[in-house]
């Protein structure tokens, strides 16, 4: 099931989230300082690519410094990003089938607006790691 929701993801909105996610890392590696910024563009634009059977858990190691860059991100980045997955969800959650993906846009949100200090994993590995 997880194959067949990615695969209609791809085609109705994850390729054109990967491109904007693909655009936003390009443009933030242009400076030294915006390379880790553009890493993390480049992160959750692959998990944007093919999100079911993922998600994103708080790493523990991260601390201040990843605060202050997802401030600076929300600046530079997050806020259209942010809005591109909005206008996404809503448009998906006009028909009936695109509910599911619609829903998965809106959980993208919190990802697109503060992505440093969260890591991509598997949900069967996030389990895992909830359970001790």
């Amino acid at each position: 099931m997880k194959t067949i929701l990615n695969v209609i993801w791809l085609v109705l909105s994850g390729f054109w989230l990967f491109l904007g996610y693909l655009v936003a890392g390009a443009l933030l590696c242009i400076t030294v300082i915006g390379i880790p910024f553009g890493i993390a563009a480049f992160r959750i634009g692959a998990y944007a690519l093919w999100p079911f059977g993922r998600t994103t858990v708080e790493r523990r190691d991260a601390g201040a410094p990843s605060c202050v860059g997802n401030v600076l991100w929300l600046v530079l980045a997050g806020w259209w990003l942010t809005l591109g997955h909005i206008a996404t969800g809503i448009a998906l959650c006009i028909t009936i089938i695109g509910i599911p993906l619609g829903i998965a846009n809106f959980k993208l949100i919190p990802v697109s607006l503060m992505p440093l200090g969260r890591e991509v994993v598997s949900t069967n590995q996030a389990f895992a790691q909830t359970r001790w």
